[in-house]
């Protein structure tokens, strides 16, 4: 049998019509749709499924993709007993792989992470939040630019490690704008900054952090599978650990290339939940020896039991 990692999508990967193959095809996407949507009081088949500005938003992003996340996990469960090495996700998605690894259910976690969404919303709001993807730069030079702006008061940190040559800046939407000539002066083949009102992994999430924890607190298993941190690019499996480490993560950069980079070789195969191949993409830039494939509908889940077999 084949050694697996599960890895979980974050935000940015949503698109309207997620989740809707599973949800024709699958009595399981019905019913956890339907009890997301009471929970929440969200009306999830109209926010996936049809076109709408709150799928944009990201207390109504972040446990839509955690929904359709969790229900391609819930489905291939159903049909394949396999047993992960650990779970990964990134940003968002860590909560996404902690439903895989039974530290949340999934409901708890849909609730989590809307509240996690508005938290983040609260703590940018009026602020002037944004966010800028780097590509063609090397990380220890925008570090250190990043040091030297902060220097001089900008606001500005590192929230991504995506991949080599591709790190997403945080911080004073502004203080980005002005930087876009700095990096590109120094060697970045592209500095954009993105349409997005919240900053996420940086410092100015602080007041989110007591927000959010009364809630993990609340919601969280005590044990469950090996999770690995993006805080720290190393496993956890406990409350505790998940406490601290998600709190964390609300202002630290998310260590995804280092996470994957670091347990590869434990593995044989990922196996990315959730809508699109945002994942499988990185991944092949990252570790081009293990090779990723996604289950994001049924066709693609038969796709992967098949690999399994």
């Amino acid at each position: 049998m084949k050694k697996v990692a599960f890895i979980f999508p974050g935000q940015g990967s949503q698109s309207v019509g997620m989740g809707k193959d599973f949800f024709e095809n699958s009595d399981i996407a019905k019913e956890m749709i339907s009890e997301a949507s009471k929970r929440l009081n969200i009306n999830f088949e109209k926010l996936l499924f049809e076109e709408n500005d709150n799928l944009g938003k990201t207390e109504f992003t972040q446990p839509a993709i955690l929904l359709v996340s969790s229900i391609a996990h819930a489905i291939f469960k159903n049909k394949c007993d396999i047993k992960p090495e650990f779970v990964l996700g990134h940003s968002l998605g860590e909560f996404s792989a902690l439903v895989a690894a039974g530290g949340l259910n999934y409901l708890d976690a849909v609730e989590l992470v809307n509240k996690r969404g508005q938290f983040m919303n609260e703590a940018c709001a009026g602020g002037g939040a944004g966010m800028m993807a780097l590509v063609g730069m090397d990380d220890e030079t925008v570090e250190k630019i990043c040091v030297e702006q902060r220097e001089l008061g900008k606001k500005v940190w590192p929230a991504n490690y995506n991949m080599d040559g591709q790190l997403v800046l945080a911080g004073i939407k502004a203080d980005l704008e002005s930087l876009v000539d700095t990096f590109k002066e120094a060697g970045a083949k592209r500095a954009i900054v993105l349409d997005m009102s919240v900053a996420s992994h940086c410092e100015l999430l602080t007041s989110a952090v007591e927000n959010l924890k009364p809630y993990l607190e609340e919601y969280l298993n005590d044990e469950f599978s090996t999770i690995i941190s993006n805080v720290t690019a190393q496993a956890y499996s406990t409350k505790d650990e998940a406490i601290e480490l998600l709190s964390s993560q609300l202002t630290s950069p998310v260590k995804y290339k280092q996470s994957v980079a670091a347990n590869a070789d434990k593995i044989d195969m990922f196996i990315e939940f959730g809508n699109g191949i945002v994942l499988k993409g990185l991944n092949r830039k990252i570790c081009k020896d293990i090779p990723t494939v996604n289950v994001s509908d049924m066709a693609s889940l038969e796709k992967v039991l098949e690999e399994l077999n």
